[in-house]
């Protein structure tokens, strides 16, 4: 990221009740997964505001935690092999309703009182509170600038004042969230125990509501929009307080903690302090029901290097372009089996892409798809720009050859399991060329314009609200004006495109 950058944001810590419902009911907030141009959810999302405004949902539904199927989820595999996460689009009428619940004018003031508590340390520094852009910039590249700004460059700053560094995350973060406890975070634990049922904590009917989209399961929330983010730091934040009171207790006075999201960056000067420290953290998560990753925890006294990631300053100290384009290709091959789903493999593939306007005639088109495909195999977050790649390459060759490649690349990834996210992106390459090619993944049948049931609505007895539901998510329009080359811009969050 370059150094001249600036963000300009506003934390949705910072909106009165309205501008939060606002910000919340944005596409963009609904579903923060990488999602080709032709899905919207603007219209129906609309809809469904106007019509809840002032309505009460149990006036219009069955009793909902009897469904399952409500959410909608996206299998994304995460190296290539066995692991993988669920990517969920909650039901829209779900989360039309929450996002009415939390910013409700009596609740709201009430969740940013309890956000006061929880950052009343400044030793403590939560720095992943979501991100409104006040700029051109979209939103969620205004919370990456927010990321860098505050995490990578704030860590480098503190080598000024200590000497360790420790580096820890949780595990399975969002799976692991009890639901329960966030009305501990807002009502403290044994307030919440002594009146779980009752609706008039904001706490306990946020915790209802998650267990209605899950099929009443109180282990995990979903992932996939800046809502969920938001709740997660509702549970995160009591944890910081948490591990206040425990640090207190020694009398610990010189650290300095910088949290972003679920994600560690604990500096002292001696080594034994960042021991205590994380041994509180330890039990502070405990307490919630969560428990820090032992295979990402790490101490370094080197606390300028240890502050940039480092695959990052691999990719730095690399020689990141050849005259040679496969050799250049290769130079990213090689930084990708070193740094499976990195940052900065990410942004290499990107400016790769920029060189394939100089290919030049008769250049060998295969052995630079076949490396693309084997990056994106093993690396499941380079999947777009991998198609941005693959589509401009296709473009070297004959037409001909253009299905039966496309289906070799199918059948090479059809090997991974829990593939929709890349079924997604595989369909956008092929949409424009050919309909021969069918996926599973029931977004991919529907950008198909086939039938199909994405959210379980078995539970909505209104006619009206079905109806709203029938409005379509992908717009006909836009598929027919796809381009056979996908664009950098189509994924790129920052506006350095060609």
């Amino acid at each position: 990221m370059p150094i001249s950058v600036k963000s300009q944001n506003r934390s949705i810590l910072d909106m009165p009740a309205n501008d939060a419902e606002t910000f919340l009911l944005k596409e963009k907030s609904y579903c923060t997964i990488d999602l080709p141009s032709y899905f919207s959810f603007e219209k129906f999302l609309s809809d469904i505001s106007k019509f809840l405004k002032n309505e009460r949902l149990s006036d219009y539904i069955k009793k909902l935690g009897e469904f399952s199927g409500v959410n909608h989820k996206i299998q994304c595999n995460k190296d290539g092999r066995y692991g993988w996460r669920s990517l969920e689009l909650c039901h829209p009428v779900l989360y039309v309703d929450l996002v009415n619940l939390i910013t409700g004018h009596e609740n709201w003031p009430a969740i940013l009182e309890s956000f006061s508590r929880f950052q009343n340390n400044n030793k403590i520094q939560c720095l992943s509170m979501p991100v409104e852009s006040l700029s051109e910039t979209k939103d969620k590249a205004e919370q990456i600038l927010h990321w860098w700004s505050g995490i990578e460059q704030k860590s480098i700053e503190l080598a000024l004042s200590y000497d360790h560094v420790i580096h820890t995350d949780i595990t399975d973060c969002y799976g692991s969230i009890y639901t329960h406890s966030i009305a501990w975070s807002l009502h403290g634990k044994q307030n919440a125990k002594n009146a779980p049922k009752d609706q008039a904590l904001i706490g306990n009917a946020i915790d209802r509501r998650l267990q209605q989209m899950q099929h009443q399961q109180t282990n995990g929330m979903p992932q996939g929009s800046v809502l969920m983010d938001f709740i997660a730091e509702i549970v995160l934040g009591y944890a910081d307080t948490l591990l206040t009171e425990k640090i207190k207790k020694q009398n610990l006075e010189n650290y300095k903690i910088l949290r972003y999201r679920d994600d560690y960056r604990i500096f002292v000067n001696d080594s034994r302090s960042g021991e205590v420290i994380l041994k509180y953290l330890t039990e502070a998560l405990f307490e919630l029901g969560l428990k820090l990753n032992p295979s990402k925890t790490i101490t370094s006294s080197d606390v300028i290097q240890s502050s940039v990631k480092n695959e990052k300053l691999h990719w730095i100290t690399r020689k990141q372009s050849n005259s040679n384009l496969q050799k250049h290709l290769l130079i990213i091959h090689d930084h990708s089996s070193q740094h499976p789903n990195a940052g900065s493999l990410i942004r290499a593939l990107e400016g790769f892409s920029k060189r394939l306007k100089e290919i030049p005639n008769h250049y060998e088109i295969l052995p630079l798809v076949s490396i693309v495909v084997d990056i994106a195999y093993h690396s499941p977050k380079t999947y777009p720009v991998s198609m941005v790649i693959i589509s401009k390459l296709l473009e070297k060759i004959p037409k001909c050859d253009h299905l039966p490649l496309l289906e070799e690349i199918k059948k090479k990834f059809s090997l991974i399991p829990n593939v929709g996210f890349l079924e997604i992106w595989l369909q956008r390459l092929t949409l424009p060329r050919t309909s021969d090619i069918t996926f599973d993944e029931p977004l991919c049948k529907l950008a198909s314009n086939k039938k199909v049931t994405i959210w379980n609505n078995d539970w909505i007895i209104s006619k009206d609200l079905r109806t709203i539901l029938d409005t379509p998510i992908v717009s006909r329009k836009k598929i027919s004006h796809l381009t056979l080359i996908v664009a950098l811009k189509e994924i790129q969050l920052f506006n350095d495109y060609e």
